[in-house]
């Protein structure tokens, strides 16, 4: 056998060992990720229940008195819950974006948060939304005035913290309004006020342990960071309406 038909042979032998370990070295190749963010692991039920909650917050007055409303959305963004916060005298239209997003799937849960003032148009902006079909899963008033009155609506649970030896008092309801009402009188809570009760870090943790139970029930709030940024007030995550 001459040299050249030597070496043909020996290539032939190994062909079939070539094309295996060429077919392996592929299998292995296919099993690697592509790139940076290639395979993204899906979304937990956790940061669903979160991303399609809208919590709306309220202020009083002149947009000077419930400061503390910017801490706590600051909180709650943290856990990837989205937020707005406005005047007051902006219920009306955030009832119409709420009910936009709720129609539209991108809002499945809205809760609303109000201090004095923003406390007392809560009933207002949850009558709107029952005229709108649109339910309201929990409402929080923080030391509401002016005699506020629950007259129509739906809201699963509406919780009034107020001060009984202060500028605040109880709400009150009519046959029209469908759901919970709680009043919580937290005058014996250390260094609250009215113009410090969404300031306080007692008031603000049952706020939020509030709104944590109804967006994360049983399966747990995420860890929030040790440091907290507050809001950008013209972010647009965290509207702001003068």
């Amino acid at each position: 056998m001459t040299p050249g038909s030597r070496t043909i042979a020996t290539d032939a032998r190994m062909s079939p060992a070539i094309r295996w370990l060429s077919a392996g070295a592929l299998a292995l190749l296919l099993l690697l990720p592509l790139g940076p963010g290639a395979a993204r692991a899906a979304p937990t039920a956790t940061a669903i229940s979160a991303s399609t909650t809208h919590v709306y917050l309220l202020r009083g007055v002149l947009n000077i008195f419930s400061l503390g409303l910017d801490d706590i959305a600051a909180k709650l963004q943290a856990q990837g819950i989205p937020v707005t916060i406005a005047n007051f005298v902006s219920w009306s239209s955030l009832a119409d974006e709420a009910a936009a997003g709720y129609r539209s799937g991108q809002i499945k849960t809205i809760i609303l948060v109000g201090h004095s003032s923003g406390a007392t148009a809560l009933p207002d902006m949850i009558a709107k939304l029952g005229q709108l079909g649109v339910p309201v899963k929990l409402a929080i008033g923080l030391d509401s005035v002016f005699k506020t009155k629950l007259v129509a609506g739906n809201a699963e649970r509406y919780i009034n913290f107020y001060i009984a030896n202060g500028a605040g008092e109880p709400v009150r309801r009519d046959d029209g309004f469908r759901g919970k009402l709680e009043n919580v009188d937290v005058e014996s809570v250390p260094g609250v006020g009215h113009i410090t009760i969404e300031k306080n870090q007692i008031m603000q943790q049952k706020v939020i342990g509030a709104i944590d139970a109804v967006v994360f029930g049983n399966r747990g709030r995420p860890v929030q960071p040790t440091t907290v940024t507050r809001p950008q007030r013209a972010a647009s995550a965290s509207s702001l309406r003068n």
